[in-house]
């Protein structure tokens, strides 16, 4: 079967429009719902959200499905991606949703689905709950079977108490001025909140969500405000969260970002050296660069890539008994403590290697250099890589970098876009290579 509605990140799109209507959600609560209901016992799922103003479209019309299918609905308001995940497990729920759109601007939603073990959906169930889309529910729930709604009045408290549990034992963060920007998204709250607690001075960006500014000129893929603040404030550094704070980036107290790969580096060599890391694997996707799997290797880790998507790095840890993957963008993923990339729980982690060596992030963070790459986003439609032209161009390309560099050309899983990401050691032969594949597929 060939898959309509989900991408490599769950369904996702603009807002008020197909597939991110309400009529949709409806539908996919529904067959979700038939999916999901096991047993004889009281079914329920728990809904969370990012700051969208489409979130009040999308969370009626979720709960409204979930409930004629005789299932209970415990809303959990705006939290992180990952908070939803841990409360699906926490509660025992029967399936956990997140109707967020990441990083995107606030005109996108989507919607995410995790199991009763916290984990996002396989491909194959994705593609069961389309199957039972496709049909009329085969049975409702009678009258007196329909499920109820309910909020959750302490989701916040519980996920902070949560994060501050997985840092290390007796971290205190009382010596270290802290820039936290939040996006305007689901952890305007949470975020400064754990930092406070533990001890930082905490200078908060990004916490005035209106419906419309998620993810607008802040967060982890907009620093430059982050940046500035850092400096201005003479922080020690800055922490950058998305939408729905399943990302990190970092920046130092010279305001220089720090990316997902040095800060996956930082924590496979502190937890190696403690002898935490698992396997000495580390999980990363196509797109981590070249400098960081040589800088592993020669600290005798090994690096296992994934294709892009914290599901399928998550997915090849498994398999792997890694504790550690994550992706350059940001997604960083400790199985120990979590089943998906979490911002804040991640920036625990580094706050403790910074606390422990007493020395400056921008000493601290940069484990290695990073080899010249360059990635280009094309707007075709991924059928355009099927052209025998450009497969030829891509082949051609690859003998280019041979040894030295790598090659990856993918269509967008979220966006009508192809994906082009060279990088070498020869930065002049990168531009070269990913000019020419561009003008091929822009042709």
């Amino acid at each position: 079967m060939t898959r309509k509605l989900f991408g490599t990140d769950g369904i996702r799109g603009r807002a008020n429009e197909e597939p991110m209507t309400a009529t949709t959600a409806l539908s996919l609560a529904m067959a979700a719902a038939q999916l999901f209901r096991r047993g004889e016992h009281r079914h329920r799922v728990v809904i969370g959200k990012d700051t969208r103003l489409s979130g009040y479209l999308l969370e009626p019309a979720l709960t409204a499905g979930f409930v004629a299918q005789g299932m209970d609905v415990i809303l959990l308001g705006p939290l992180p991606t990952p908070a939803i995940a841990m409360l699906t497990k926490s509660l025992r729920a029967d399936l956990g949703v997140m109707i967020s759109a990441s990083h995107n601007p606030y005109e996108d939603n989507g919607i995410k689905l995790f199991g009763p073990d916290g984990h996002k959906l396989s491909d194959n169930l994705e593609e069961k709950i389309e199957e039972l889309m496709d049909t009329p529910p085969k049975k409702l729930a009678a009258p007196k079977d329909l499920g109820k709604a309910s909020r959750l009045a302490d989701s916040t408290g519980r996920y902070v108490e949560f994060v501050k549990s997985t840092s290390p034992c007796g971290l205190r963060l009382d010596d270290l001025k802290i820039v936290v920007d939040c996006a305007n998204g689901a952890a305007y709250k949470v975020a400064p909140t754990v930092l406070w607690e533990l001890g930082a001075d905490v200078i908060p960006l990004g916490v005035q969500p209106n419906g419309h500014n998620i993810n607008e000129k802040c967060g982890a893929t907009q620093t430059d405000a982050l940046r500035e603040a850092v400096v201005l404030h003479g922080a020690d550094l800055g922490i950058a969260l998305d939408g729905d704070a399943d990302r990190l980036m970092l920046v130092d107290e010279k305001g220089h970002v720090i990316n997902g790969d040095q800060l996956m580096a930082l924590i496979a060599l502190a937890w190696k050296k403690e002898g935490r890391l698992k396997g000495n694997k580390v999980v990363a996707t196509i797109m981590s660069n070249l400098g960081m799997e040589r800088a592993l290797k020669k600290n005798n880790i090994e690096l296992i890539r994934t294709p892009v998507g914290d599901r399928y790095v998550v997915e090849a840890m498994t398999e792997q008994n890694s504790n550690l993957g994550g992706e350059q963008s940001g997604h960083i993923v400790l199985s120990d403590f979590s089943t998906t990339g979490d911002g804040l729980l991640a920036a625990l982690q580094i706050l403790a290697v910074i606390c422990e060596k007493r020395k400056p992030a921008s000493e601290v963070c940069r484990i290695f250099e990073p080899v010249p790459q360059l990635l280009e986003n094309v707007k075709v439609s991924g059928e355009a890589m099927n052209d025998p032209a450009f497969q030829a161009a891509i082949k051609k390309a690859e003998e280019k970098l041979k040894d030295t560099g790598r090659l990856v050309v993918r269509p967008s899983g979220t966006e009508p876009l192809v994906r082009i990401m060279a990088e070498g050691d020869d930065s002049a032969l990168v531009k070269q290579v990913i000019g020419e594949l561009v003008k091929l597929i822009s042709a």
